[in-house]
């Protein structure tokens, strides 16, 4: 069965979709799944504050790029050192920002980079440590423009 549509059953149920869609969506910035992102990486356990430094700008005109440091107090030896950093952003259309990887050979458990954020969020940073413990820092940048079509 074929079904056919002129130009104005045609026309009608497009402007009848879009509007469908707009009165119907859920928000394109609803909260993601950071706090699940955060419960894979630690494996359920809850991660104490302290030992990471996160150094992001209090505000960020563009969110496009956002300067980023992470820094983990460790003296990486073979017998205490980060093995991984998880960085998620919690209004971000998905959490996972970066994930950073180290071993003793690392030296220093730091990291730079430039981040996209879309909006007004809170960002955390969560450190493996290789004794299985887990340590966070968490910090609100302030966007102006949103760096994901925002």
């Amino acid at each position: 069965m074929t079904l056919t549509f002129n130009r104005r059953e045609a026309l009608a149920l497009a402007a009848g979709a879009t509007g469908a869609l707009a009165l119907g969506a859920p928000p394109a910035f609803a909260k993601n799944d950071a706090d699940e992102a955060i419960k894979k990486f630690t494996g359920g356990k809850t991660p104490i504050e302290g030992k990471v430094k996160l150094d992001l700008p209090e505000i960020a005109e563009n969110g496009n790029t956002v300067p980023m440091t992470v820094t983990v107090e460790s003296p990486m030896t073979e017998a205490s050192h980060v093995t991984d950093v998880l960085v998620v952003a919690n209004e971000n259309p998905r959490s996972g920002v970066v994930t950073f990887h180290f071993s003793p050979a690392s030296g220093v458990a730091e990291a730079n980079t430039r981040i996209r954020l879309a909006a007004t969020q809170d960002v955390t940073a969560v450190a493996k440590m290789n004794d299985g413990s887990f340590y966070f820092a968490s910090k609100q940048v302030k966007v102006t423009i949103g760096g994901c079509g925002g």
